[in-house]
């Protein structure tokens, strides 16, 4: 069966499929990113799992893989096949797509941004399925977003586009590590309502899964942190609303797993702040934690495809 590599490289683990066409998973598998042992240990672990890969679908399939797709966070030259730079992972100008397609023997590698590649799946096989435009949120420690257009992701004329995390919503408020100040991940990503509960609870254990918790048992003090991170994405969410007139708003990432106690207020809350804007459709993502592989096997298929019409 004609398949190809999907990989998703995280900060602390890697998520991998081999991917029909038609984005169906033939194969999943998971491993630790190793960070822990350095920069050269993590590129290795990459470079093994991927081989490991195409040796899993020639024994299962009787062939290898027709190319692979690889998604990783940080800054990246899509173009070059260059992961440019990651905090988390420690490299600066890795030519990861050179450095795949050596190791699977010359096979074609597309290169893609961890947001970016999971709103792409979202909007081909997920909760964006049928919809033309659709902005994907992604809220975890910090908060990514994804344009999706016609089936694809726009990331901006310098790789950029969809940073919905760093659109400031509340000048002159909390400093961000991008270095401006009131950007909507310092209010609310779930490290935001994990920081703003840790100390309205007292509690320096508490995270945002107690927080929503919390909220659930009728805490006033937990109903004031959410309302609080609430606002300021629907703040962003209207911004966005007026800047791209997306149809659907997808929102992912762990701060979404609360469900309704995230998405009945969020939605209350954009509605209420809409003037002449057509109201986006608000919904939970539904790939999850697979996303951003997915994304990555569906860019690895279109790889092939520009290929058979260049």
């Amino acid at each position: 069966m004609k398949h190809v590599i999907a990989l998703d490289v995280g900060g602390t683990g890697m998520k991998a499929a081999l991917l029909a066409q038609d984005g169906s998973v033939l194969f999943e598998a998971r491993r630790p990113t190793g960070r822990e042992h350095g920069t050269d240990a993590v590129v290795t672990a990459i470079l093994d799992f991927a081989a490991d890969l195409a040796d899993e679908g020639r024994r299962r399939f009787g062939e290898g893989p027709l190319a692979a797709g690889v998604a990783v966070p940080g800054t990246i030259d899509e173009r070059n096949g260059i992961a440019v730079f990651s905090a988390n992972l420690g490299w600066r100008d890795l030519p990861l797509r050179k450095l795949l397609g050596e190791r699977l023997g010359g096979l074609p590698v597309a290169l893609g941004h961890d947001v970016r590649s999971g709103g792409l799946a979202e909007g081909r096989i997920g909760a964006g399925l049928g919809v033309a435009r659709f902005l994907f949120i992604a809220l975890g420690t910090g908060i990514a977003g994804a344009i999706g257009i016609d089936g694809r992701i726009e990331a901006g004329a310098h790789g950029y586009g969809g940073e919905i995390g760093h659109v400031v919503v509340r000048p002159g408020g909390p400093a961000c590590g991008c270095g401006a100040r009131g950007c909507l991940e310092t209010l609310a990503s779930a490290a935001a309502v994990s920081r703003a509960w840790a100390e309205a609870s007292g509690d320096p254990a508490a995270d945002a899964a107690r927080c929503a918790l919390a909220v659930e048992a009728g805490d006033p003090r937990a109903l004031a942190v959410w309302r609080g991170a609430v606002d300021a994405l629907a703040d962003g969410i209207v911004l966005a609303q007026s800047l791209l007139d997306p149809a659907t708003v997808i929102v992912g990432g762990g701060l979404a797993e609360a469900g309704d106690t995230l998405f009945t207020p969020l939605r209350a809350a954009v509605a209420e702040r809409l003037t002449f804007q057509m109201p986006p459709k608000v919904v939970p993502a539904m790939l999850k934690d697979t996303a951003a592989a997915l994304g990555a096997g569906l860019l690895a298929w279109d790889l092939l495809s520009m290929e058979v019409t260049a």
